[in-house]
């Protein structure tokens, strides 16, 4: 018999339907358009690019009634009550700041911004409006990340000491591709490391110090970095990214009284097995839980989309699990962090 057991995710409010405005038809507003269209209450019904043509296509493949050529056209259609801005980093404090201005709510892919100065921008902007600002870290929506939650809550491994996770993929360098291009936002630490620091941070919160070690592509940005952040009370973590490893995208929460591993991978619906054994080696007594709920993984994304919508209609102005201090925080770590490199 497992020592303790593992809870199951709490049921979600049922959420209001919003009519929302998708700011570039690329291939994460795909996952996402997909995953509205077959799950949840969201509705899409507008799409803007600076092609029409592309954002016409995109509005065929997913049955959007509206398609426009620009991201002032999308903003300004009353029709739309939250946008998706989903173009390069570079781009999303602009972006967000001209729906934010035209009145609308906004969801914005990670990560936020490019450095602390923007996100902090960006989400007192929200707030001044009254809007709600979120970043699209869709994996601290997904069911695993209550069970964890409550897991942690009920003092599963006892006291947290170390929490470690990774998110890396090997693609051969290219200068002109996003993610080796500076202007575009390149590197490892934007585009991967954002997920294991956000992670770590939902576990343990904001780090007291961070060392980074790591290493540039040719174009300037880092393609390999470790983090080790560290805390005053004694806990410690290791996030990892990469450009040129394959790193197993898993994460491990352990404690004075045992862990929790997030299988890979861990940064969309997997499983999670909780050990209370204190020692390395097989443990018998380990319990597992698995999300096998969706087909297609990323249709996991709707779970944000449809919080997000929970979140309007109860007139918040950040997400209760993931809110602009923690979202602004992860930003600045990743700032330092490429600091520390010299990274571009």
């Amino acid at each position: 018999m497992p020592t303790t057991a593992i809870p199951r995710p709490r049921p979600l409010e049922p959420a209001p339907t919003l009519r929302w405005g998708v700011i570039g038809p690329g291939g994460i507003s795909e996952r996402f358009a997909a995953a509205l269209g077959r799950h949840g209450s969201q509705r899409i019904v507008a799409v803007g690019s600076r092609s029409l043509e592309r954002a016409q296509a995109f509005a065929e493949r997913h049955g959007v009634g509206t398609a426009v050529g620009s991201a002032e056209e999308l903003v300004g259609l009353d029709e739309v009550d939250a946008v998706y801005v989903a173009t390069p980093h570079p781009t999303h404090r602009e972006l967000a700041e001209l729906a934010l201005r035209a009145g609308k709510h906004v969801l914005v892919e990670k990560p936020i911004a490019m450095d602390r100065a923007e996100a902090e921008a960006m989400t007192s902007l929200g707030r001044e409006l009254g809007l709600l600002v979120m970043e699209a870290m869709w994996t601290r929506y997904l069911p695993q990340a209550d069970v964890l939650a409550q897991l942690l809550d009920d003092g599963a491994v006892g006291e947290v000491t170390h929490v470690s996770a990774d998110f890396g993929f090997v693609i051969g360098f290219d200068p002109r591709s996003r993610l080796f291009d500076p202007a575009l936002g390149g590197g490892a630490l934007l585009d991967a490391g954002v997920y294991p620091v956000s992670f770590i941070t939902s576990v343990l919160g904001l780090p007291d110090s961070v060392q980074t070690a790591g290493t540039l592509a040719e174009t300037g940005v880092d393609d390999h970095a470790q983090l080790t952040l560290a805390y005053d009370g004694g806990a410690l973590a290791a996030a990892t990214t990469s450009l040129r490893s394959a790193l197993p995208t898993r994460a491990v929460v352990s404690g004075t009284a045992g862990r929790i591993t997030l299988e890979p991978a861990y940064i969309r619906p997997s499983a999670l097995t909780l050990s209370t054994k204190g020692m390395w080696g097989p443990d018998d007594d380990a319990t597992t839980w698995t999300d096998d709920a969706l087909d297609e993984p990323y249709d996991a994304m709707h779970y944000q989309a449809d919080a997000f919508a929970r979140y309007v209609a109860d007139g918040l102005l950040e997400s209760p699990v993931h809110d602009h201090a923690r979202t602004v925080g992860v930003i600045g770590v990743l700032e330092d962090a490429r600091k520390a490199l010299g990274a571009r």
